[in-house]
């Protein structure tokens, strides 16, 4: 799936062509097939031309713009009893491609509480959008591995995977829909109900052996769901400690295994990957970059991701690059490791925190950036992959794992002192799967660091006289400036 949009008229207008608006941002993209449904109808086109000569009419309506990522994927987009739907994701329990035609059919036996039910109960990454007579329902996983964005206009509420089509219907303020939640709009606007948040707790007390071969087995089975029925995967790898956990474990599954490494010409961490992936003895697609290359890839980066923050951009190219990569390789599914600082302790301000505002303060803001990664991190590379057909997938982002995560002790995550390892627990995880130790005992670097991509962007900013923020929102408002409804 590449686009999935929602939108229901506030006076009760017809907005087909409002929701064919809105799909009209994939223009540029490769898409096989388009379509739009209602509570009474559904349409399938094979083009945006085809799609505006519709006939469907009806104040509510959900729409998809859909890319086949594997080959026994299929469209859900259908019309239900009494609804129009569109579901986009994996419900890793189920076999590939069926995920859309088990909430269905669960949906149309329950309503909205089977919605709900399926919302609790799924350990995938998902979104979906329906359609009723005069109601839009929606839902999301609990992690928010997908987008999903919505908003009101002076005539309309909507939804879509992406922001740019919110802001061609003239949503001026665009909101993420909050992970693990059912969301349901009408012409009086939004309400949300929880239904699988994340909890913050005091954690359990745990010795590091019991924690770690616990981690050891839900990383195992996290990493296989997500493998299991491709016959090749990418994983996104700097030779480091998450990325190499995935690669070890993918390579344990029944699938090729290729690794990525990007970065600009004359880092030392390419040096790094390089060995890393010898040692596991997987095949390395290894692409150097120069400065003159971050410039030209600069207004595709922002325009998929959607938000000119230099710091998302310095950490969104590398992932840009790397689905590149696994797109020339034919490959259509990428694994990484995002996730697993903010679960396990991997940033150094964490131990700051400790030592200044104490172990309280530190679990809560731990907590903070976990339930907010999607915000900060998941939608965003979700985006710069998407940018080239390519499905990424997350192990430490399944909803067990972050649970499990969040009940652990800080005392298995870091030692409370300066200059010391983080990420214990999984470090000691890694080790117990058979990681070498100059790869599981790798201190942590961040990759627009690593990549040099963050000190190409201050150059580029230099150039100009700029300020990376400056130039970032120089750029970023070039390229959506003939863009109809841009706030």
């Amino acid at each position: 799936m590449r686009t999935t949009v929602a939108v229901l008229g506030k006076k009760g207008q017809n907005v087909a062509n409002t929701a064919v608006m809105m799909l009209q941002i994939c223009e540029q993209k490769i898409a096989n097939a388009y379509g739009l449904a209602s509570s009474e109808a559904v349409f399938n086109a094979k083009s945006l031309a085809e799609l505006a000569e519709t006939k469907l009419n009806s104040p509510a309506i959900v729409g998809c713009a859909y890319s086949t990522m594997l080959r026994q994927d299929k469209p859900t987009l259908m019309k239900l009893k009494n609804a129009g739907l569109v579901f986009s994701g994996r419900d890793y329990a189920c076999a590939a491609g069926d995920a859309g035609k088990t909430f269905a059919r669960q949906f149309q036996n329950g309503g909205k509480h089977a919605a709900a039910a399926f919302v609790k109960k799924c350990e995938g990454d998902f979104i979906f959008l329906i359609a009723e007579s005069e109601r839009l329902i929606a839902g999301r996983d609990s992690i928010g591995s997908r987008p999903l964005y919505y908003g009101e206009s002076a005539s309309a509420t909507a939804l879509a995977s992406e922001k740019k089509a919110l802001w061609k219907i003239g949503v001026r303020h665009v909101e993420s829909f909050p992970p693990g939640c059912l969301g349901l709009a009408d012409k009086r606007g939004f309400t949300f109900v929880p239904v699988k948040r994340l909890r913050y707790a005091r954690p359990r007390q745990m010795t590091m052996e019991n924690a770690a071969k616990r981690l050891q087995v839900l990383l195992e089975l996290s990493v296989r769901e997500r493998v299991t029925g491709l016959k090749e995967v990418a994983v996104a790898f700097s030779g480091g400690l998450d990325s190499s956990i995935v690669a070890l474990l993918a390579k344990r599954c029944q699938a090729d295994v290729f690794l990525v490494h990007v970065a600009l010409k004359n880092q030392r961490e390419t040096e790094c990957a390089v060995e890393a992936a010898g040692k596991l003895k997987l095949p390395l697609y290894s692409q150097t970059y120069t400065e003159q290359d971050v410039q030209r890839v600069v207004p595709s980066v922002l325009e998929a991701v959607e938000e000119p923050d230099p710091v998302k951009l310095s950490i969104a190219i590398p992932v840009f690059w790397a689905a590149e990569k696994a797109a020339e390789a034919d490959c259509r599914v990428m694994l990484a490791g995002q996730g697993a600082d903010e679960l396990f302790g991997g940033y150094k301000r964490y131990v700051d925190d400790y030592l200044q505002l104490g172990r309280e303060k530190t679990m809560e803001a731990m907590f903070k950036d976990v339930a907010g990664l999607y915000a900060s991190d998941l939608e965003r590379d979700w985006k710069a992959c998407d940018a080239h057909d390519v499905e990424l997938r997350l192990p430490f982002a399944a909803p067990r794992i972050a649970g499990f995560a969040l009940s652990l002790p800080l005392e298995v995550k870091f030692e409370p002192k300066k200059n010391t390892l983080r990420k214990l627990v999984l470090r000691q995880a890694a080790k117990n799967i058979g990681l070498p130790s100059f790869i599981a005992d790798k201190p942590k670097k961040a990759i627009q660091y690593t990549t040099g991509v963050n000190k190409a962007l201050q150059k580029l900013a230099k150039q100009q006289r700029l300020s990376v923020g400056d130039y970032v929102r120089d750029v970023f408002q070039r390229v959506f400036a003939n863009d109809d409804g841009f706030p």
